[in-house]
C-alpha cells in the first residue's frame, strides 16, 4: 500500500545520518531504487504516451547530479511524490486498480536485485576473484528466494550471467571465470530437460542467447583473438558456445531454435567457426601483402608478384593452423587441420582465378605465381592428408573440396577464362539494351533494331580478339567461344520475340453452340436490333488506329531485325572457318557450320513473329470488323467491305516496311489468319450471326474479294499460294447452299460412320480438329447457323440446344 524508497525518502532527513556524504549516497540508491522499479523494470508496462514517466526521469537524473531536499515539502518533493504514485498506481494487467502500488513486484526487478546480490561474490579490491566466504555469502543471498521468487534453477541461470558478464567485462581475462561458468551450464542443460516452466524458458534463452552470440562473434575470427598464449581459453569458448547452443536448440520455445530449423552438432559448428575465421585470416594476410607491396614499389602496380608473395604466406598461416589450433579444435572435428588447409586452398584458388581472368599470355610474373601456387598446393593437400591418416573415409570428403589448380592447364583456362567473360559481357549488354529498344525501323535504313547491328559488331570484336591471342590452341577452343557467342545471339533472338506472343495469343475462345431462333416476327426484331450494334462495332475500330499501326510497325522491325541477323551470323560463320587451315577445319568433331542454332533460332523466330503478327493484325486490331462486324445481323448489311479496308490500310504498312526477304511470308500468314478469321465467323461467329441458304451467294463472293485482296491483279501473292491455302474454306463454303435436309442426312451418315448408333441418339462430336466438309462438328456448326426451321427443329431435338440469343 505503500512506496517504500518514496517514503524513505521523505521521512528521513540528512540529520539522520552520520555525515551529508552517506545521506547522498542513501539518497541516491533510494532513487535509483524507485527508477529500477518503476521504470526500468516495471510489473505493469509502460505506456509511451505518458508524460509521467520523462518527468520522474528528469527528477531522478536531477537527484543523482545534486541532491534534493527530500525531507521537506516542497515543490519538488510534492511533484515528486504525484509522479511516483501516479506510476505506481497504474492499473495490472489483471485489472486490479490503485488500490495496490505496483514498484517492487515486477519479476524483472528481482531478477536485477538479485544479479546484485551475487554480484557481492565478488572481492570489491579485486574484481576478478570471487571472496572466501563465497559459499556462506551464497546462503545468505539464498534467504531472498521467498522474497524474489527465485530457485535453484533461476539461481544457476543468473549466476551464470554474473560469472559470464564479469568476465567479458573484465577484459576477457580470467579464464577461471569462463570454465566455472561452462561447468554452471552443465547444471542448467540439467535443469532445462525437467522444467516447462516459460518463465524459466525466457529468462535461459535470454541469458543464453546473449552468451552464444557473444561466443560465435569471437570463434567466427578466432584468430584475432586467439594465440599460441591464451589457447587454452580456446577450447574453453568451442566448449562453452557449443554447449549453450545445445541447450537452446533443445528449448522448443526459445527464439534461437525457431530462427535455426535444424540444429548444428558439435562438429558441424567447428566446422563453420574454421572456415570462417581462416577466410578472414586470408582477407587479412592478403591485405597486408597487398600493402607492403605497394608501401616498397608505387610504380609496380601489378599484383602478379603480390600473388606470389601472398602464397609463402599462407604456406606458414596453414602450418601455424595445424600446429596451435587444430589440436584443440580437433576435440569437436576429426579433421580439423584438413578444413583449414581445403579452405585456404579455395581462398588462394579464387584469387588465382581472379589473376587468370585479368591476363591474356605467359609472363614471367605469372610463372612465378603458378609455380608459388604449386608449392602452396602441394603443402596444403599434405596436411589434410595427414590429418586424415585416421578418419574413416581416409580424407577424402575434405580432398574433394580441393580441386587442383592444374597449373600446367592454366594456359587453356585463361582461354576460356577469357572466352566466359566476354560472353557474360555480351549477354548482360544483351539484357541491358534490348530493355532500352524501340523497335523503330526509321532508325536507320535497314529498317532494323540499332541493337542488332551493335551486338553483331561485338561478335566479330570478339571472333578478332580471340585469333589474336598467342595460343596454339585455336581450333580446340573455337567451338567453345562459338557456342557462347551461338547462345548469346539465341537469347538476344528469345528476347526480341518473348513479348510478342505466338498465333494461339490471338485466336478467340470458341462460343457455345447454340441453335437459331426462326420465326417472321421475331427476325424482323432481330434485324431491327442489329443494325445499329453494327454500325456501333465500326465506330469503335477507328480510335485505335494509330496504336494498332505502331504496333504492326513494331513487329515488322522485329521481324526484319531477325532476317538481318540471320544472313550476317550465317556470313560470319563462314568468314571464321575460312580462317582455319583446312586441316584444322577437319579438328572441328565433323562440325562444318558455325552459329548453326543461331541461324535455326532466327528461322523459328521469324516464322513465331510472322505468325503472331498476322493473327494479332486479324484477330485483335481488326476484331472490330472481323469479329464483331462481319454478318453480325444480317449478311447483306454487314458485309466484308469494312474488313477489307481496315486489312488493304495494314498489308500496305506491312509492305512497305517488313524486308523484301521475307515479305511474302508475312502476307501469306495474315492470308491464313485471314481465312482462319473468315471461317471461324462462319462456323464459331456466336449466337449474333444466322445464315440462310440464299445467304451464301454473298458470303462465296465476299471471299472472292478476300482472295483477290491477296492476288492484287498479279502484283501480290501467286495465285497457286492462294489455291493452296484457301483450300479448307472452298471446300466448306458449298455445304453453306446445300440445303438443309441434306445437310441433315449427311452429317447423321458421317456420325454413324464415325461413332456409330446408340438407339438412334446420334453423339455430340467434339471440336477436334481443322475444319472439314466430311467432319462431323463442321457440318454441326453449319446447322447451328442455318437460320431454318427444320435445322432448329433437328438441333433440339438431337441435342437440345439452347435458342440463339437475342
Amino acid at each position: 500500500m505503500m512506496v517504500l524508497p518514496l517514503e524513505l525518502l521523505q521521512q528521513l532527513k540528512a540529520s539522520d545520518f552520520p555525515d551529508q556524504e552517506e545521506y547522498e549516497s542513501w539518497q541516491r540508491r533510494n532513487l535509483k531504487l524507485l527508477e529500477a522499479g518503476l521504470i526500468l523494470y516495471p510489473c505493469v508496462p509502460l505506456s509511451k504516451s505518458d508524460k509521467s514517466v520523462q518527468q520522474l526521469k528528469q527528477i531522478i537524473r536531477s537527484g543523482l547530479e545534486r541532491p534534493l531536499d527530500t525531507g521537506k515539502i516542497t515543490g519538488e518533493t510534492q511533484n515528486l511524490r504525484s509522479l511516483v504514485m501516479s506510476l505506481a498506481s497504474r492499473p495490472n494487467n489483471n485489472g486490479i486498480g490503485s488500490e495496490t502500488c505496483h514498484w517492487a513486484d515486477g519479476f524483472p526487478l528481482n531478477l536485477r536485485i538479485y544479479k546484485m546480490l551475487l554480484e557481492s561474490c565478488f572481492d570489491v579490491n579485486d574484481e576478478l576473484l570471487i571472496v572466501e566466504e563465497v559459499d556462506e555469502v551464497l546462503e545468505l543471498i539464498k534467504k531472498t528466494w521467498p522474497v524474489l521468487g527465485m530457485n535453484q534453477m533461476i539461481h544457476n541461470v543468473c549466476f551464470l550471467w554474473v560469472l559470464f558478464n564479469r568476465y567479458v567485462s573484465t577484459g576477457q581475462v580470467e579464464n577461471d571465470l569462463l570454465v566455472a561458468a561452462h561447468n554452471l551450464i552443465l547444471e542448467i542443460e540439467n535443469d532445462a530437460k525437467e522444467t516447462n516452466d516459460p518463465e524459466y524458458s525466457k529468462i535461459l534463452s535470454s541469458v543464453l542467447s546473449l552468451i552464444v552470440d557473444w561466443a560465435e562473434k569471437r570463434l567466427l575470427a578466432y584468430h584475432d583473438t586467439f594465440n599460441i598464449d591464451n589457447v587454452e581459453t580456446l577450447e574453453t569458448t568451442v566448449s562453452l558456445g557449443i554447449l549453450v547452443a545445445k541447450v537452446l536448440g533443445e528449448d522448443t520455445s526459445s527464439e534461437y531454435r525457431r530462427k535455426k530449423k535444424h540444429v548444428d552438432s558439435g562438429r558441424d559448428r567447428v566446422d563453420t567457426y574454421i572456415r570462417s575465421s581462416l577466410r578472414m585470416a586470408f582477407s587479412q594476410t592478403k591485405r597486408m601483402v597487398e600493402h607492403s607491396k605497394k608501401s616498397k614499389s608505387r610504380q609496380n602496380t601489378s599484383n602478379l608478384p603480390a600473388l606470389a608473395i601472398l602464397a609463402e604466406d599462407i604456406g606458414h598461416l596453414a602450418f601455424n593452423e595445424k600446429a596451435i589450433f587444430s589440436p584443440v579444435l580437433k576435440n569437436w572435428h576429426p579433421l580439423a587441420a584438413g578444413v583449414a588447409a581445403a579452405t585456404l586452398h579455395s581462398c588462394y584458388g579464387t584469387e588465382l582465378k581472379k589473376f587468370v581472368s585479368g591476363i591474356t599470355e605467359l609472363t614471367p610474373d605469372a610463372i612465378r605465381v603458378l609455380t608459388a601456387a604449386d608449392k602452396l598446393e602441394k603443402d596444403l593437400v599434405q596436411i589434410a592428408v595427414q590429418d586424415a591418416v585416421d578418419s574413416e573415409d581416409g580424407g577424402k570428403s575434405v580432398i574433394r573440396e580441393m580441386p587442383p589448380f592444374e597449373a600446367e592447364v592454366v594456359i587453356g583456362n585463361l582461354v576460356k577464362s577469357w572466352i566466359k567473360t566476354r560472353v557474360d559481357r555480351l549477354k548482360e549488354w544483351i539484357d541491358r539494351n534490348l530493355q532500352q529498344e524501340v523497335w523503330n525501323p526509321k532508325s536507320n535504313k535497314l529498317g532494323i533494331a540499332p541493337s542488332a547491328v551493335d551486338v553483331l559488331r561485338m561478335v566479330d570484336e570478339t571472333l578478332e580478339a580471340f585469333f589474336l591471342l598467342p595460343i596454339l590452341m585455336h581450333p580446340v577452343l573455337l567451338p567453345e567461344l562459338t557456342s557462347g557467342l551461338d547462345k548469346c545471339m539465341q537469347h538476344y533472338v528469345s528476347k526480341a520475340k518473348s513479348s510478342c506472343g505466338s498465333r494461339n495469343t490471338f485466336l478467340p475462345a470458341l462460343p457455345a453452340l447454340t441453335r437459331c431462333t426462326v420465326g417472321s416476327r421475331l427476325h424482323g426484331v432481330f434485324k431491327k436490333k442489329e443494325k445499329p450494334m453494327v454500325a456501333s462495332h465500326r465506330r469503335k475500330s477507328h480510335p485505335a488506329t494509330s496504336n494498332d499501326s505502331a504496333e504492326i510497325i513494331q513487329f515488322c522491325c522485329r521481324i526484319n531485325t531477325l532476317q538481318f541477323i540471320r544472313t550476317e551470323i550465317e556470313s560470319s560463320g563462314r568468314k571464321t572457318l575460312n580462317r582455319l587451315p583446312d586441316s584444322e577445319v577437319a579438328s572441328l568433331d565433323g562440325k562444318g557450320k558455325i552459329f548453326e542454332q543461331s541461324i535455326g533460332y532466327c528461322s523459328k523466330g521469324i516464322q513465331q513473329l510472322s505468325e503472331a503478327t498476322a493473327y494479332k493484325i486479324v484477330f485483335h486490331d481488326l476484331s472490330n470488323v472481323l469479329w464483331d462486324g462481319l454478318y453480325v445481323g444480317e449478311v447483306p448489311s454487314s458485309r466484308i467491305e469494312p474488313f477489307l479496308q481496315e486489312l488493304e490500310r495494314c498489308l500496305e504498312i506491312i509492305s512497305s516496311t517488313v524486308h523484301d526477304r521475307v515479305r511474302t511470308r508475312v502476307i501469306s500468314d495474315i492470308m491464313r489468319a485471314s481465312f482462319d478469321g473468315f471461317l471461324l465467323v462462319l462456323l464459331a461467329g456466336g449466337p449474333s450471326r444466322g445464315f440462310t441458304v440464299q445467304d451464301s451467294a454473298a458470303v462465296e463472293e465476299d471471299f472472292k474479294f478476300l482472295c483477290d485482296l491477296f492476288w492484287s491483279n498479279g502484283d501480290g501473292l501467286p495465285l497457286d499460294l492462294i489455291e493452296k491455302v484457301s483450300t479448307t474454306v472452298k471446300s466448306i463454303l458449298p455445304l453453306l447452299r446445300t440445303d438443309t435436309d441434306s445437310l441433315i442426312e449427311r452429317f447423321k451418315a458421317v456420325c454413324l460412320e464415325n461413332h456409330g448408333s446408340d438407339r438412334g441418339k446420334l453423339p455430340l462430336p467434339p471440336t477436334s480438329g481443322p475444319w472439314s466438309p466430311t467432319e462431323p462438328n463442321t457440318l454441326l456448326r453449319v446447322l447451328c447457323y442455318r437460320y431454318d426451321e427444320s435445322a432448329t427443329k433437328f438441333l433440339k431435338k438431337s441435342y437440345n440446344l439452347p435458342r440463339k440469343l437475342t
